[in-house]
């Protein structure tokens, strides 16, 4: 979908991450400004893909601003080579890290009232204490690791991270 829409805006290279835009160094960026010259737009889908801190937005955007770059976003109709898109800019980046914010706030609490009402969040344990045990037993009687981690139905890794060398 970001693809065809980039596309369809006239963009001539398109370059892509798959890590988040809370990031500040991405492969595909970083190509995407080393190729990027005086007269030039960087175009985004959406603010949000650039990033999500103010102080990194409008410092890129100062950036490419320096370099004679200018910048799009085509989702929040965001155009920085106008005086109203800088100023839309700034407004955007903002509320794009608000967000952020109160989804890291509202990710807290869950947390915290999952854990207040007995819950424990995340994944299951794939270390029972019956399987600790067990694999105690098996170690104490020299069972390679190996065969105890698979006949737990765990890596090695796993199985030495729930009982370590130093308490066999």
């Amino acid at each position: 979908m970001q693809r065809d829409a980039l596309t369809a805006a006239g963009c001539q290279k398109i370059f892509t991450d798959t890590i988040s835009g809370a990031k500040t160094s991405r492969p595909g960026l970083d190509k995407a400004l080393e190729q990027l010259r005086d007269g030039d737009t960087l175009v985004v889908w959406k603010l949000d893909r650039l990033g999500r801190s103010v102080k990194n937005l409008i410092g890129f955007t100062e950036q490419l601003d320096h370099a004679g770059v200018g910048f799009r976003s085509l989702t929040d109709q965001i155009d920085t080579t106008t005086p109203a898109g800088r100023f839309f800019f700034h407004v955007m980046a903002s509320l794009a890290q608000m967000e952020r914010e109160l989804t890291a706030e509202r990710t807290r609490a869950g947390l915290e009232a999952a854990r207040a009402s007995g819950r424990v969040p995340g994944r299951k344990r794939i270390m029972t204490d019956s399987k600790i045990t067990s694999a105690r037993k098996l170690l104490d009687a020299g069972t390679p690791a190996v065969d105890v981690a698979e006949h737990l139905g765990v890596s090695v890794p796993t199985l030495y991270r729930w009982i370590p060398a130093s308490t066999r």
